[in-house]
């Protein structure tokens, strides 16, 4: 052995035994670094393939979450299929299925197979969620997802197992669902773990949730079945008493998006919209107008529903938490909160400041993706069936 097997590289020496322990130590840290280095790839990879989703299955859309992507994917709540041999076969699903609503012959049917909030058809939902989450994985995941979807407070028992068993035959390791009232708030970023009262109206398609909130949980909620697609038929029912026209879903979408309003206009007409139909007198296609003080009158009836739906909870609320909701106001979430001046509506019934969710119409896909998020603290939000 000679000088330089103990020599160092400051120039000293050490013996063999120290060397040995040095080249030990720094194997270990090499192994260590190595160890984090890998353990970072495989959450790296773990966070790029997860597989688990939030689902707000809605009457009109159908918004996917992803954990830790986020919403990536809004299609509307449409089949489209034809009967061959008995058995359905699915054509279309979202965007493509809606532009064939009331177009489609005889052979082809294009439906929405979620009404009020919750299944109508059972095997058309099914395969319409299989296809949302074929289409959002686009087959790069490794196992089956847990999916947490949102249900209206007032669905019953039937109807949730519906939605569960829709969700497990769709490809799902897991259903989870969460009251509608708490993941609008949790979207529209309301403090509800605070000890103090929160109130919530989400306006969907089918359904209005209204709810007092506190403590993370539903101190108060009331369903009612009173939404978007009620909006729609009344406007189609004012056109055909008032005007003899007979309009399609479509186009009574399209006067609710465009002039739809809760309130009278100050000048008593409004905007109005040039819209075609068919002439129920003599049965041939005509076009006519419309102004806002007509679809004012014609959504009459269902904003005096929402706005009782929300008295209705304000008497029912605990005074504590009743003084809490004037000073904190009420928050409207949902697509039938866009609709023109409904915030001044129920303010001037109630009293009280109402405002509007800056994403009212993800708010209740993103709470749902934050309660799976953050599902440790929000546990008791969630039913897992046992």
């Amino acid at each position: 052995m000679t000088v330089a097997d103990f020599e160092t590289a400051d120039g000293g020496f050490q013996s063999p035994r120290a060397k040995s322990k040095e080249a030990e130590r720094g194997a270990k840290k090499n192994a260590a670094r190595a160890g984090l280095a890998e353990g970072k790839r495989t959450m790296a990879i773990g966070g790029l393939f997860s597989s688990d989703m939030a689902i707000d299955l809605g009457t009109a859309n159908t918004l996917v979450y992803v954990k830790g992507r986020g919403i990536i994917l809004n299609e509307p709540s449409v089949v489209a299929y034809h009967v061959k041999d008995g058995k359905k076969q699915v054509l279309a699903v979202g965007e493509d299925a809606k532009l064939m609503l009331g177009r489609t012959p005889g052979s082809i049917q294009a439906i929405r197979p979620m009404s009020e909030g919750v299944i109508a058809d059972f095997d058309v939902a099914e395969e319409m969620i299989k296809h949302f989450i074929r289409k959002v994985h686009k087959r790069t995941t490794f196992s089956k997802p847990k999916i947490i979807v949102c249900v209206p407070h007032g669905a019953t028992p039937v109807e949730k197992r519906a939605i569960r068993d829709s969700v497990l035959k769709a490809g799902a390791r897991k259903a989870g669902l969460i009251p509608e009232p708490i993941a609008a708030a949790i979207g529209a970023g309301m403090p509800i773990t605070d000890p103090t009262g929160n109130m919530v109206v989400d306006i969907g398609g089918g359904t209005t949730e209204v709810a007092v909130l506190s403590l993370g949980d539903i101190v108060y909620a009331r369903s009612v079945r009173v939404g978007g697609d009620r909006m729609d038929e009344a406007i189609i029912s004012y056109l055909r008493r008032q005007h003899n026209l007979l309009i399609g879903e479509s186009t009574a979408e399209r006067i609710k998006t465009s002039i739809g309003t809760a309130r009278m206009p100050d000048d008593g007409r409004g905007t109005a919209l040039m819209i075609r139909g068919r002439d129920l007198l003599n049965g041939v296609p005509k076009e006519t107008e419309i102004n806002q003080a007509q679809v004012a009158e014609a959504l009459a009836e269902p904003v005096q529903t929402i706005c009782e739906a929300v008295m209705g909870a304000l008497e029912a609320t605990p005074p504590d938490l009743a003084a809490d909701i004037v000073d904190r106001g009420v928050m409207l979430t949902g697509g039938g909160a866009l609709l023109g001046d409904l915030d001044l509506a129920l303010r001037e019934q109630t009293g009280l400041a109402i405002s509007v969710a800056d994403e009212c119409l993800n708010c209740v896909a993103i709470g749902t993706g934050k309660a799976l998020e953050y599902e440790k603290l929000l546990r008791h939000a969630i039913d897992y069936d046992s």
